[in-house]
């Protein structure tokens, strides 16, 4: 890339576009219709991180139906998902079974539960399994692939597909929307920053149909598949942008796409 000119004639300058963009949809009131607004009910680090990381795995599908299952999913943890996680007994484990938001099941969430329980109990919370993973490349892929085979120590053959591997060319859509929520700091307050071991700076875009067709007509992506080579191909082109914090960029994509029909 050599000028945003070239990228999309129409555009005297799409940096200051989509700055323009971040800054119309970066913002508290983006909560109100948002699924981070499940893990916004929290104020433990603990129960945030849990909560945000269960919602995002919910999160395809109708919005209000994501919110909605996820809301129904921390009731079901007694709105005490750290602790839920630590202490719930095998019975209160099976009272899972009745959830269900789309292919998810309730064993699926059973599993993860379980799952979640060995992380916390021996493996020092979410926090540190995925900046264990990112320290290794110094990179969100290793840490999402390091994720991935810590997540399935326990087994689990019929929950992996809710789990995504980069090594199979996943665009990992929802875990790197959950690190922008866990790790990305600006000044709106909409995302967390609750973690400090994944620089913002090395976050990549939660690239989704939305996302990747904004891109590609603004020039900001060739490759056709949403799969890892696109999320690292546009990823690329927002660091072009702002080097420092290119993944703010996914509020102006998501919204353009979502609320503006781009």
């Amino acid at each position: 890339m050599t000028s945003s000119n070239a990228i999309y004639p129409k555009l005297p300058d799409l940096k200051e576009f989509l700055d323009e963009k971040v800054a119309e949809f970066n913002r508290p009131e983006f909560v109100e219709t948002d699924p981070i607004q499940v893990a916004k009910a929290f104020s433990d680090k603990e129960d945030i991180e849990i909560a945000g990381f269960l919602t995002a795995t919910i999160a395809w599908g109708n919005r209000v139906a994501i919110i909605k299952n996820a809301q129904r999913l921390m009731v079901l943890l007694g709105n005490q998902p750290h602790d839920f996680i630590l202490h719930a007994s095998e019975t209160e484990l099976q009272q899972l079974a009745s959830f269900v938001h789309r292919t998810f099941s309730g064993d699926d969430l059973i599993y993860f539960i379980r799952s979640l329980r060995n992380i916390y109990k021996y493996q020092g919370g979410l926090q540190t399994v995925f900046e264990t993973g990112f320290k290794r490349e110094a990179s969100v892929y290793s840490a999402l692939d390091y994720f991935h085979n810590v997540f399935f120590e326990k087994g689990g053959e019929r929950t992996r597909k809710h789990v995504p591997n980069v090594k199979k060319g996943a665009s990992a859509k929802r875990l790197n929307m959950y690190l922008r929520w866990m790790c990305r700091e600006d000044k709106a307050g909409v995302d967390f920053a609750l973690w400090n071991g994944i620089p913002r700076s090395e976050l990549m875009l939660p690239l989704d149909l939305h996302t990747g067709n904004v891109g590609r007509k603004l020039g900001l992506l060739q490759r056709r598949s949403n799969d890892w080579k696109a999320v690292e191909e546009i990823t690329a082109e927002l660091r072009f942008l702002d080097p420092e914090d290119p993944i703010k960029y996914d509020f102006a994509l998501f919204g353009l796409g979502v609320f503006e029909k781009f």
